[in-house]
């Protein structure tokens, strides 16, 4: 019994082996690339986080305009950070009311992915059901570390 035992593990070990060989991939060496030496590597630009604004932000946007598309009413504009800092979660909300003002519907809020960089212009699009008693709306418009005091202009430049 005892000899049975070690010719199987023998065989078992042998086994391992070659199966261990044999899946082992020639190597191949790689062909080098050619490292850029400081003469030769173009400059680059650091880059830098910003920290994004806290409290209080001004915003300018333009007229909303609303169209509509099957049920749906479909309301876009554009925004422009024209703060010194970076918003970061900045987010609008849509909110509808009916004539003796009580909240009837509104649109899922618009999140920008990013944070909005001071100067970049991004456009908002809104897409809220249509309701038969919807008289007239809101927005209400935020950022992860603050209110927003939206500016309505004609024009953004």
């Amino acid at each position: 019994m005892n000899g049975q035992r070690q010719t199987l593990l023998a065989i078992g070990g042998a086994v391992l082996l070659v199966v261990g060989v044999a899946a082992q991939a020639p190597v191949t060496p790689r062909p080098a690339t050619p490292r850029p030496n400081d003469e030769a590597a173009a400059p680059k630009t650091p880059t830098r986080l910003v920290a994004p604004f806290r409290g209080l932000a001004p915003i300018e946007y333009t007229a909303p305009v609303a169209k509509r598309e099957g049920t749906f009413i479909v309301t876009t504009f554009k925004v422009k950070n024209i703060n010194n800092a970076p918003l970061a979660g900045f987010k609008v909300d849509e909110f509808w009311y009916d004539k003796p003002g009580n909240a009837v519907t509104g649109a899922p809020t618009f999140r920008h992915p990013k944070p909005m960089q001071p100067g970049e212009v991004i456009t908002v699009t809104l897409k809220v059901p249509t309701h038969p008693q919807m008289d007239r709306n809101s927005y209400k418009f935020s950022h992860a570390n603050g209110e927003i005091k939206p500016t309505r202009v004609a024009k953004l430049q």
